[in-house]
């Protein structure tokens, strides 16, 4: 049996998304294309003595007691039924948090993929389905990612329904950081304000979304609800999002809740050329997927 496992947990954006008013439940439908990148933090799992105890330490970050990471491994348990071995995590977290990168959601889902590899065990879609829903909405997608940490997905409802779809091998990336941390909860705060003032938004069809997605980007017709409502209230949203614009993007958007703004070019070369434009310009924390 395994001892200790290293596993990576890429980071997703979301081409487009469209957040629903919200529901009798107090939740919130979306429309979204997720796509994983190549921006990915990294688990050292290792077993440790006995059972049921889950320690989580990461360099240069105090993450509290309770995190994505031990509600994943509570969530194991259940799910299979077992006590789980006990275990220590060493995160080494790249995937900046508040960055509507899915950080969190991806560490606990592929955490729960080094779990499987330590017990000798493969959960079920309804198992998995079940550590998800106790999760986070995200980790429903992470869950039907590759093992190399590629993917890309239809997903809707609350984040449960996902439609994997082939993933296109020739979109460049730049991720734009600004020196803003959008909590989830705050960024839905601003929708529900916005969506009170009568605003709206012309957003694609589910049923068009993975049209939209095999066709040229620079025919793209993605929107994000939460742009608007989150770069009015945060001008260092609007400025970064405003250089992705301005670097030759054929493609630009900020991605989930934000604050992460993102472009997509044409070559790996553009894309490098991109980020350089905005380092000059002021946009120094990038990186190129």
């Amino acid at each position: 049996m395994l001892s200790e496992i290293h596993i990576a947990a890429p980071a997703k954006i979301n081409l487009g998304l469209n957040v629903l008013p919200r529901r009798k439940d107090g939740f919130h439908s979306i429309e979204s294309i997720f796509q994983a990148v190549s921006l990915k933090d990294e688990l050292f799992v290792a077993l440790d003595d006995g059972f049921g105890k889950c320690s989580v330490s990461c360099d240069g970050l105090v993450l509290p007691e309770e995190n994505t990471v031990t509600a994943a491994y509570k969530a194991f348990g259940a799910a299979a039924g077992i006590q789980p071995l006990s275990v220590r995590v060493k995160l080494v977290k790249k995937i900046p948090s508040g960055g509507g990168l899915g950080g969190g959601s991806s560490d606990a889902a592929f955490f729960v993929r080094a779990l499987e590899k330590l017990h000798g065990v493969t959960l079920t879609e309804e198992q998995l389905d079940f550590i998800a829903a106790r999760v986070g909405s995200d980790v429903f997608f992470f869950f039907h990612c590759d093992d190399d940490g590629t993917g890309a997905a239809v997903v809707s409802g609350r984040g449960e329904f996902v439609r994997k779809i082939p993933c296109r091998p020739d979109l460049h990336i730049v991720l734009a950081f600004p020196e803003v941390h959008s909590s989830t909860k705050e960024a839905y705060s601003l929708v529900d304000a916005w969506f009170e003032s009568g605003e709206v938004i012309e957003h694609p069809a589910l049923s068009e979304l993975e049209c939209m997605y095999n066709a040229p980007v620079s025919d793209w017709r993605f929107k994000n609800t939460f742009t608007i409502p989150l770069t009015a209230q945060y001008q260092k949203i609007d400025a970064a999002l405003e250089c992705v614009r301005r670097s030759g993007a054929l493609y630009s958007e900020m991605s989930g809740s934000g604050s992460t703004v993102f472009g997509v070019y044409a070559s790996r070369t553009e894309a490098e050329n991109a980020a350089g434009f905005m380092d000059c310009e002021g946009l120094k924390n990038t990186v190129v997927c």
